[in-house]
C-alpha cells in the first residue's frame, strides 16, 4: 500500500539536484539533513502520509522525492507499500514500483507491481506486467484482472474495464468490466458477464451483459437479455433476481423457462422454490408440453418438476393438439400430474416364476368445474372432466354433453375414446341419449342404460345399447323424403351407419313399437322423455369455450340437486 507525507512533514536532504536515480553521486556516511516525521493525525482526509523508507533522495530546488526500500504510505486507514517511489508531497500524488501492496485493516488487500496514486481525485491506479494479474482480495472474495485497476479511496470502490474475474465460495463472474465495492460485498459487472457456480452437485451459469451481485448475500440481480442454465433447464429473461446460494429465483418481464423434457413455462412473474422444486407463475401463465403437445394457460398456476404437475385458474384454457386438430378446453382450474400405478403380477408355481411388480405410470389432465371444450368436429360441455394419457380416453361427469355436427349425445357419464387424430369411440355406461337433429322440430332418438357408439372419421358407423332401449326414427324413402316416424321399444338394440343413413338395426329379445304416418303424428311421440336439446349451450368457437351461458350453470346445478336427494 502507499502513504504519503504532505511536503512539510520533510526537510532537505543535502544532495545536489538529479535526474534520475542511477545518477546519484554516493551518500554520506551523515546526511547534512535527517528526515523528520511529523506527530500529525494520521486521520486527516487531505493528507497522504510517507510512513518510512530505506532511502529518500530530493533536490533542494523543489519538493519532490525518490524513495527507495520498504516504502510505506498511508492515507487515514489505507496502507501503500512498495519497493520504490516517486513522491511530489506538494500535489500529494505518487508513483509506486515493485511488490505494490494496499492493504486496510486485515481484510482487503491489492496487489500489483505498479501504482500512480492522486489524493486529489483519491484515486488509486494499478497495473501488473503479463502474466501476473492486480488481485483484490476481500476476506473470502478475490477480485483479478490482467490489465488495469483503479481504487477509489473516497468511496471504496473497485473496477476494472479490460476483463476481470471475481471469485467467492460459491461462484466466479467473469465480464469485461467490473466494480465491486468491499464495504458493502456489492458488485457490477457488464458485457460479456458469465457467471459459474462452483457447485459439484449442480450446474448453474448465468450469461448476460449487466449483471448485479453481492458476495454476501451470493443474490445475482439481471436486468437486460440474460440466459440461466442448471440442472432444471434454461431461463430466459430481462428480468430476475437470482440467489445463487439457494437457487430460489423471482423471473420478471414474460421469462421463459425451458426445462431438458421439452416444456415451456412463461408468465409476468415466476417465482421458483427449490425446496418445493415448484414454479409459481402470476400473470397470463402458458405452459407449453412439447412432448405430449399441450398448452396449459391461465391468470394463476405452478407448475412442480419433480412431481411433473401443473395447476392454472383464472381464464385458465387448454389446448391439446396431439391429434392433429386442437382440442380447446376450459373449466375453472385445470390440473395435471403423473399418476403411478404398481401392478402386481403373481407368482406361478408350475412356471417356476416369483411374483413381480412392474411400476406403470400415465399423465392425467382434470379440469373443473364447469367445462366446456371444442374441437372442429366435436364439442361438449359437463360439470367435471378428467383426460388419461394411457388410453388416450377422456371422461366427463356430471351432466356431460357432446355434439358432434347435427347429433347430441348425453348420460350421466361420457367417455370418448381418442384414437390418432380423431375419436373413435364414445361410451355411456348409465342414462345415455343420444338425438340426431334431422329438420324442424324432427330428431333421431335412442336412450338406453348402457350405450357404446363407435365412428369413424367422426361419423357414426355402429351403436351397441343394452338395457330399456326407445328410440325414435325417421326412414327416408327413396327419394330422400321423410314421411314416417317409427316409435319401438326393446331391451337389447344394435345398429349399422352410412352417414345420415341408418343401413340396418337389430332389437331383441322382444320389440313393441308403432310406424306412424307424419301427417298423423301427434306431438306425444316425437320426444322421448328424456330428450334435451342443449343447442343454446354448445361452444360454437375456440373462444366461446370461456363462456359460460346461464343455461349451463341451471342444468349442472339441477343435476347436482338431483344426485345429492
Amino acid at each position: 500500500m502507499r502513504r504519503l507525507l504532505p511536503a512539510a512533514a520533510l526537510t532537505a536532504v543535502a544532495v545536489p539536484a538529479l535526474l534520475s536515480i542511477a545518477q546519484q553521486p554516493a551518500k554520506p556516511d551523515k546526511p547534512d539533513i535527517k528526515p523528520q516525521i511529523q506527530n500529525a493525525d494520521r486521520n486527516n482526509t487531505g493528507v497522504v502520509f510517507l510512513e518510512r523508507a530505506d532511502e529518500l533522495y530530493k533536490h533542494r530546488t523543489d519538493s519532490f522525492m525518490i524513495v527507495n526500500g520498504n516504502v510505506e504510505f498511508r492515507r487515514m486507514g489505507m496502507f501503500m507499500y512498495c519497493d520504490s517511489a516517486h513522491y511530489w508531497p506538494g500535489e500529494q500524488r505518487f508513483r509506486a514500483f515493485g511488490n505494490v501492496r494496499m492493504q486496510q485493516g486485515d481484510t482487503l488487500f491489492v496487489y500489483a507491481d505498479s501504482l500512480d496514486y492522486d489524493d486529489r481525485i483519491k484515486l488509486a491506479t494499478l497495473f501488473a506486467e503479463p502474466p501476473r494479474k492486480v488481485t483484490m482480495i476481500n476476506r473470502d472474495v478475490k477480485l483479478e484482472t490482467d490489465f488495469t485497476f483503479y481504487y477509489d479511496l473516497a468511496n471504496e470502490l473497485g473496477w476494472y474495464n479490460q476483463f476481470g474475474v471475481l471469485t467467492d465460495p460459491s461462484n466466479r463472474l467473469e465480464s469485461v468490466s467490473g466494480e465491486y465495492s468491499p464495504p458493502t460485498k456489492d458488485a457490477v459487472f457488464t458485457d460479456g458477464v458469465v457467471l459459474n457456480a462452483h457447485s459439484s452437485t449442480d450446474t448453474l451459469v448465468i450469461r448476460s451483459q449487466a449483471l448485479y451481485y453481492n458476495t454476501d448475500t451470493k443474490v445475482a440481480e439481471l436486468y437486460t437479455p440474460s440466459e440461466i442454465i442448471n440442472r432444471r433447464g434454461t431461463i430466459f429473461t430481462d428480468s430476475a433476481i437470482y440467489n445463487t446460494g439457494t437457487d430460489n429465483c423471482q423471473l420478471y418481464d414474460r421469462s421463459t423457462v425451458v426445462t431438458p423434457e421439452g416444456r415451456f413455462l412463461t408468465a409476468d412473474t415466476l417465482y421458483y422454490t427449490k425446496q418445493m422444486a415448484e414454479y409459481t407463475a402470476y400473470g397470463s401463465m402458458i405452459l407449453t408440453d412439447t412432448v405430449r403437445k399441450m398448452q396449459l394457460m391461465g391468470d394463476y398456476g405452478y407448475y412442480n418438476e419433480e412431481r411433473d404437475s401443473t395447476y392454472v385458474t383464472g381464464h385458465a384454457l387448454m389446448k391439446e393438439y396431439s391429434k392433429g386438430d386442437t382440442l380447446f378446453l376450459h373449466g375453472r382450474q385445470i390440473e395435471g400430474f403423473v399418476k403411478i400405478d404398481s401392478i402386481v403380477t403373481p407368482a406361478d408355481t408350475v412356471a417356476g416364476t416369483v411374483e413381480s411388480v412392474r411400476i406403470d405410470s400415465t399423465h392425467v389432465s382434470v379440469v373443473y368445474p364447469r367445462v366446456r371444450f371444442y374441437r372442429s368436429d366435436m364439442q361438449g360441455i359437463c360439470d367435471s372432466l378428467r383426460v388419461t394419457e394411457a388410453d388416450s380416453t377422456m371422461r366427463m361427469f356430471i351432466s356431460p354433453v357432446v355434439w358432434s355436427e347435427d347429433r347430441q349425445i348425453s348420460g350421466r357419464v361420457i367417455a370418448v375414446h381418442f384414437n390418432d387424430s380423431t375419436y373413435d369411440r364414445v361410451n355411456i355406461p348409465e342414462q345415455a341419449f343420444t338425438a340426431d337433429h334431422i329438420e324442424d322440430q324432427h330428431y333421431n332418438q335412442i336412450s338406453g342404460k348402457e350405450m357404446v357408439a363407435h365412428f369413424v372419421d367422426g361419423n357414426l358407423k355402429h351403436l351397441d345399447i343394452n338395457g330399456s332401449v326407445e328410440l325414435i326414427l325417421y326412414p327416408e324413402e327413396q327419394d330422400s323424403t321423410i314421411n314416417k316416424i317409427v316409435n319401438a321399444q326393446s331391451s337389447f338394440l344394435r345398429a349399422d351407419f352410412a352417414g345420415r343413413t341408418t343401413e340396418r338395426i337389430k332389437m331383441w329379445p322382444e320389440t313393441t313399437g308403432t310406424v306412424t304416418p307424419l301427417f298423423l303424428a301427434k306431438r306425444s311421440l316425437l320426444f322421448l322423455p328424456k330428450f334435451r336439446w342443449y343447442t343454446g349451450m354448445r361452444p360454437v368457437s375456440p373462444a366461446n369455450v370461456m363462456i359460460i351461458p346461464k343455461e349451463m350453470d341451471e342444468l349442472i346445478e339441477q343435476t347436482r340437486s338431483n344426485e345429492a336427494k
